[in-house]
């Protein structure tokens, strides 16, 4: 076995290709000198595909929380009320962030596992009227389950008069994303899933309508005032140091992601998910999303009792070198995870199957080597 040889099957941080490596190893320059503006400009002005939207890109030095944090930092003040829609960790996030800033917080919670859907965001808008942000989460990463962001951001706009504000950090370069087009007001990411670099970087894009509530508003902090983001992007730069780094690597990023070309890319990551979930459901392992919300980008599978988990991710990276991930907060022990997206293929997906079915062997798990193999093999076999 080789120790620098683990392969990382987590919902993030992913893989890094080799040529963003390269990339990123090139000497450094200065990050207010002119050859920095330049990649910096060309480099934003191409991450405007991947949020479907006209409009600016922001690039900040931080993690997908730190342009969770900016988005609502810009748009509320402590005292005004927010909608937030929580399917799992990362919806509760968003709302301990605006409970941060003193902001009146109406959860709509479903059940880990379930999706948020547009009738029961209908049903909850009803008696709020007083709401000004609505709070989204497109790929709840804790629960593989990837809500209907388009059918939700309908109903912001039929029910209300309130800003939809998306976290799409562990999915957006992976999916569809049309903000412009679906009337999405903020939508954010980060570097370290689906655009396949280190964690450093956050991606913020942002509506007419929601420059329109910005400007009314003071912003609650200093390093994420939206503001000042935009007056230094005027002169292709940004108001702190940037991390010059990451930037040269997004660029390496932006033209793989363009070699392949975005529908492509979607397609991919689809069917990385049905090859996936045909592999647990032959080594009869309960999913947790239905097959209309499965996240393109990671799948959750519930054993239930028929083994522990965390007995199968440590014989996995012990024995054969892949780290899956586990569950968090009340399903931590429970379930386990199987990321597929970014720098990642469809024999990728084959080999963390049949190390999974290894791993049950060898814990004494029921399991028919082959199965799950089987199972994803035919169903890349139709789109080959």
């Amino acid at each position: 076995m080789f120790a620098d040889k683990m392969i990382l099957r987590i919902p993030g941080p992913t893989p890094i290709p080799p040529r963003v490596q390269q990339a990123m190893n090139q000497p450094m320059i200065g990050h207010r000198s002119g050859q920095f503006s330049d990649l910096f400009a060309s480099t934003a002005e191409r991450l405007r595909p991947y949020f479907g939207t006209s409009g600016d890109v922001f690039i900040l030095a931080g993690s997908g929380t730190s342009a969770l944090e900016m988005s609502v930092v810009n748009t509320l003040q402590p005292g005004e009320e927010a909608a937030v829609l929580v399917s799992g960790a990362f919806g509760e996030r968003f709302a301990k962030i605006c409970e941060r800033y003193g902001i009146v917080v109406h959860r709509l919670e479903v059940p880990w596992g379930e999706a948020v859907t547009a009738e029961k965001l209908a049903t909850f808008l009803a008696d709020k009227p007083s709401v000004q942000a609505v709070f989204a989460t497109y790929c709840e990463t804790s629960t593989g389950v990837q809500n209907p962001i388009r059918e939700l951001a309908q109903v912001v706009r039929e029910k209300s008069d309130a800003l939809f504000i998306v976290d799409a950090v562990s999915c957006l370069g992976a999916v569809a994303c049309e903000m412009d087009e679906w009337g999405v007001d903020i939508v954010v990411t980060g570097s370290q899933k689906a655009f396949m670099l280190p964690t450093g970087l956050a991606f913020l894009a942002a509506s007419k309508r929601a420059w329109e509530v910005i400007d009314r508003k003071k912003p609650l902090a200093f390093y994420l005032d939206l503001k000042a983001y935009r007056k230094s992007f005027a002169d292709k730069t940004t108001p702190y140091t940037p991390a010059v780094s990451l930037v040269f690597g997004l660029a390496e990023v932006c033209n793989m992601l363009e070699e392949e070309g975005l529908p492509a890319i979607i397609k991919r990551h689809e069917l990385m998910r049905d090859m996936t979930r045909a592999a647990m459901r032959a080594l009869n392992i309960p999913l947790m999303a239905q097959d209309e919300f499965a996240a393109a980008t990671v799948t959750s599978c519930h054993p239930q009792d028929a083994f522990d988990p965390e007995q199968l991710r440590k014989v996995l990276k012990n024995h054969h070198n892949i780290v899956i991930a586990g569950g968090q907060q009340h399903l931590k022990g429970k379930i386990f995870r199987i990321g597929h997206m970014g720098y990642c293929e469809p024999l990728d997906v084959l080999q963390v199957v049949a190390a999974i079915e290894l791993s049950l062997r060898q814990i004494g798990a029921p399991a028919e080597l082959g199965a799950g193999v089987k199972a994803a093999q035919e169903v890349l076999l139709t789109h080959v």
